[in-house]
């Protein structure tokens, strides 16, 4: 099986190991012409898709959704209803094989004139499902209570995720199995070892899943997914948030589809550059990931009182080599060595909400009590519907970055840069290139990205950002909001939480819900001080 490979993907890209990681109207509105957007297509045969496109949003403005309560076992509470909306597997070929994709939504809660429309969500991954977005009101989450008299939220399975014809590249008990090796590699066998996984992972992507899928399992069609599913609730343009990949999808919509656009709001921005996407994306991430590291590793210092870790970060960081040593030793309960430790511990770089519970851990260990440790970090076997879940997950994220861009296929290139890398980043930076390694040995055609721009009809796009993310490093913000023109950036400076709309941090989520409500926008950029830094 693959060494260090996410079993929790959420919503992120490119992390390792076994990660913490919508009333109602199904009314028939006809799609908008989607000619002149497929002048906005890359390459051979993209206009041909934009048309094919354009066919099945048809089809779906006239079939709607046949909205039901949801099966038991999906595990959402009434009022949320689930439907299906049916997509060409190739959009070169519309009339071809379709796939039915899992969508979900709660009708607005204000007034019948309040109400703007539909709003669709995507977490990010590739990977991550949306199905829960809908619980955000269920659940009262007050954050999002103003935009909810306004909005239907909408929540799908992009395809192959989920319930949206799912597909896998190894058996799930397999994939979660641990210990793991030490992603650190000492020896040229030990890379040998990691390369020879990441082939047959490779192998079993196309054994498990079938080539002609795979070949489809790309940004662009998921982009057209999109734009069927904005037909099929019979919304003339479609409201979007997209969290992390989830920022890349818009950003691939928008420029697909720019007339399509009525708001869209993207958190924690993938660089969009076709140079970025994906190689030199995940090289950027193990450097962030660095920085965000050792913010955490200052707080635990600074909260040493609590958590007995030590006083300066030089001495947190010494307990965590300790810590890894040891593990590469002799696995922690038999279970979790190094692999498993990253897993575990880099959702403190990803998350604020992580920094407690992680050091908490960490901190029992030092104190003598392993066996928190062994149950936070290592799988559970038995939970065969999650394994199966992460399993999915993972062979998406591989699967969607493998086929929509072209990677290095020279062995000598990963090894001299991740080589160089480590040397001053060694967090995350093998992890992670074991991880995306099958992208080497990709068994199907591997695509040119969208060059990401402004077309004819893109409204202002609201694009939000902190100065500190470790996924998804500021930069793609900043080159994002060049490349949409009228768009605005919001700044959260000095904070690097991944997925910034879900903080309470009035700066940021006032403007939030003014441009959901109202589409209005800044005169200019705007910088917001951090949220609240996580208390012991």
């Amino acid at each position: 099986m693959r060494s260090k490979r996410p079993t929790n993907r959420v919503a992120a890209f490119g992390s390792a190991g076994v990660l913490v990681t919508a009333t109602l109207i199904a009314g028939a509105v006809a799609a908008p012409s989607a000619t002149a957007d497929a002048r906005h297509g890359q390459g051979h045969g993209q206009s041909r898709e934009q048309r094919g496109a354009a066919v099945a949003a048809e089809r779906a403005a006239k079939a709607g959704i046949d909205w039901q309560d949801c099966p038991a076992d999906w595990g959402f509470e009434k009022p949320i209803q689930c439907g299906w909306v049916s997509v060409p597997l190739d959009y070169a070929h519309p009339y071809g094989k379709q796939l039915k994709l899992a969508v979900d939504r709660i009708g607005s809660t204000g007034t019948k004139e309040e109400r703007q429309g539909a709003l669709v969500y995507n977490p990010g991954g590739p990977g991550g499902s949306g199905m829960r977005f809908p619980r955000r009101v269920t659940t009262k989450s007050p954050l999002w209570v103003n935009t909810a008299k306004a909005y239907d939220f909408v929540g799908f399975d992009p395809r192959g995720v989920g319930h949206s014809a799912p597909i896998s590249c190894i058996d799930p008990q397999e994939f979660v199995k641990a210990p793991k090796a030490d992603p650190v590699p000492d020896t040229e066998a030990d890379k040998l070892a990691q390369r020879k996984l990441a082939a047959e992972y490779a192998d079993g992507c196309a054994e498990r899943t079938g080539k002609a899928v795979l070949a489809q399992m790309t940004t662009p069609n998921t982009a057209r997914d999109l734009d069927v599913i904005r037909a099929a609730l019979g919304e003339k343009k479609l409201n979007y948030l997209g969290v992390s990949y989830g920022t890349y999808l818009g950003a691939v919509y928008g420029t697909l589809f720019p007339g399509h656009v009525r708001r869209m709001i993207v958190d924690s921005v993938v660089n969009p550059s076709r140079d970025n996407i994906w190689y030199q994306a995940n090289l950027e991430q193990d450097i962030a990931f660095e920085g965000r590291w050792k913010d955490w590793e200052d707080w635990v210092a600074k909260n040493d009182a609590s958590f007995h870790l030590g006083d300066t970060r030089a001495k947190v960081q010494d307990q965590w080599l300790k810590l890894r040593a040891t593990a590469k030793k002799s696995p922690l309960g038999g279970v979790v060595g190094p692999a498993e430790l990253i897993s575990f511990f880099q959702s403190a770089p990803y998350y604020d909400s992580s920094w407690v519970p992680v050091a908490s851990v960490f901190s029992k260990y030092v104190a003598g009590d392993t066996q928190a440790l062994v149950d936070a970090a290592s799988p559970d076997l038995s939970d065969t519907a999650g394994n199966i879940s992460s399993e999915n997950g993972n062979a998406v994220y591989t699967a969607v970055e493998c086929t929509d861009a072209q990677w290095p296929t020279s062995w000598k290139k990963w090894d001299r840069d991740n080589t160089k890398l480590n040397a001053q980043y060694p967090f995350m930076t093998w992890a992670n290139a074991w991880m995306n390694l099958p992208c080497a040995s990709w068994p199907v055609k591997q695509q040119s990205p969208v060059e990401v721009r402004t077309g004819k009809g893109l409204p202002p796009v609201l694009i939000v950002q902190s100065t500190n993310d470790a996924a998804t490093p500021y930069p793609g913000a900043v080159e994002l909001h060049k490349r949409f023109k009228g768009s605005r950036l919001i700044t959260e400076q000095g904070a690097g939480s991944h997925g910034v709309t879900g903080l309470v941090n009035p700066c940021i989520n006032g403007r939030v819900d003014t441009y959901l409500l109202t589409g209005k926008t800044d005169a200019a950029d705007v910088t917001c001080t951090p949220h609240a830094t996580p208390q012991p």
